[in-house]
């Protein structure tokens, strides 16, 4: 693609999605006095609309950088996907329900709506683990995985499109519009088919994304540093949205789990653009710590008030404001020497070479303040460069002092 074409698609699907979004925000204002209208305010999705357009501005951008490689498609693609599907949506709840009759198509919005959100679930992210970060898979015997993305996402979309009867809220048992009845057989098998292997397919493209971290080097295994932080995330938000799910915040729920994806995408277009991408280092390491940090000082906060609650009421016969003060000011006390602490655990744990380096050098200064021995000092600084910065050879000169314009007189190398 040219650069001239490529501007003309970016300003042409950019302005597409600015106009798809304004839609859905004029339809969902008009679709708020029922209860089959979306269940969040409107600050939340005007918020959600402009995370998507990030997508797309991103995902194009991208695109004009790196014109070769399918990783900026994919994340403006999602973004554009879940633009149209929300549209879409919010569309046929106006025609179907807030004003019958009014605008035609309702069934037909409907239809879309419950098949054209499919392959953002587990078909982006698939293939962004299996292309990330060049476009190429990390072998042969990968592409398997990437056919079998390919088929199941087309199973289940194939199946829910042929249902005669749609199943999702808000649009339950409404008629499909093509007329279609296809053996109950036939849906089972394509569903049976199509769900778990795209479950299964997404899963595979992970580890691919492991393998290849796993024999990565240099600017590669930086960014899929990038990829595979922001997917940790992954885990921890779809159990929280689970958890909000059967607890009855089914919203809280949806919210959470969609914007675990989120990181991903963002992570993806980032480390391709290859900005600053020895950042991720550091940005890993402060997560670490301050997470671990912020879970121990939980955990005492905790145990700090029940204990003292506790032995205040086996005391007095009641519960008192000061025991929330004294915790409080525990863990203001506690927190700069805990943070200490968890630096140097996740240094010597997850940061070998740095927490061995930082313990040489502070043996050498060590040494250096009480040697006076100017051969054993050379030996020490030879022994502390090889062992801190690890080089292919090092050499130490030393020059008399007095004799500045002379060939220098001792050599010592390894």
């Amino acid at each position: 693609m040219s650069v001239r074409a490529g501007w003309i698609v970016m300003w042409m699907v950019s302005s597409v999605t600015v106009l798809l979004m304004l839609g859905r925000i004029f339809l969902y204002t008009l679709n708020r006095s029922l209860d089959v209208s979306e269940d969040t305010g409107a600050v939340v999705y005007i918020f959600l609309d402009l995370v998507l357009l990030g997508f797309v501005v991103l995902g194009l951008h991208v695109v004009s950088r790196r014109p070769g490689n399918p990783v900026g498609w994919i994340i403006a693609g999602v973004g554009v996907t879940t633009v149209a599907a929300d549209f879409v949506q919010s569309y046929a709840i106006y025609a179907l329900f807030t004003d019958p009759g009014r605008m035609p198509g309702g069934e037909m919005m409907a239809w879309l709506s419950s098949w054209m959100f499919i392959p953002v679930i587990f078909a982006a992210p698939a293939m962004l683990f299996l292309l990330f970060p060049d476009g190429n898979l990390v072998g042969r015997r990968w592409w398997l995985v990437f056919w079998l993305v390919i088929l199941t996402t087309c199973s289940t979309m194939v199946g829910t499109a042929v249902s005669p009867v749609l199943d999702d809220a808000p649009f339950e048992g409404t008629v499909n519009p093509l007329g279609l009845a296809p053996p109950g057989a036939l849906l089972e098998a394509l569903f049976n088919f199509g769900w778990p292997g795209m479950a299964a397919s997404f899963l595979l493209a992970a580890l691919a994304m492991i393998s290849r971290l796993r024999r990565s080097r240099g600017v590669e295994r930086q960014q899929l540093k990038w990829l595979a932080a922001a997917a940790a995330i992954l885990p921890l938000a779809s159990g929280a949205g689970v958890a909000s799910y059967y607890l009855g915040y089914e919203a809280v729920g949806g919210l959470i789990s969609t914007f675990a994806f989120v990181p991903i995408l963002f992570a993806a277009g980032y480390a391709v653009l290859r900005y600053r991408l020895y950042d991720i280092d550091f940005i890993i390491n402060r997560a670490l710590v301050y997470g671990a940090l912020t879970v121990t000082l939980i955990l005492v906060y905790a145990g700090c008030v029940v204990s003292l609650q506790y032995l205040f009421r086996a005391l007095t016969g009641g519960s008192s404001q000061f025991v929330i003060v004294v915790s409080t000011l525990a863990i203001a006390a506690l927190f700069n020497p805990l943070r200490r602490r968890v630096q140097v655990a996740i240094d010597r744990l997850f940061y070998r070479n740095k927490y061995d380096a930082a313990k040489i050098l502070e043996a050498f200064n060590a040494r250096l303040r009480d040697e006076t021995d100017l051969d054993v000092l050379s030996g020490d600084l030879l022994s502390t460069v090889r062992n801190t910065m690890q080089p292919a050879h090092v050499s130490l000169w030393l020059r008399p002092a007095a004799e500045s314009g002379r060939a220098p007189e001792k050599e010592q190398n390894k």
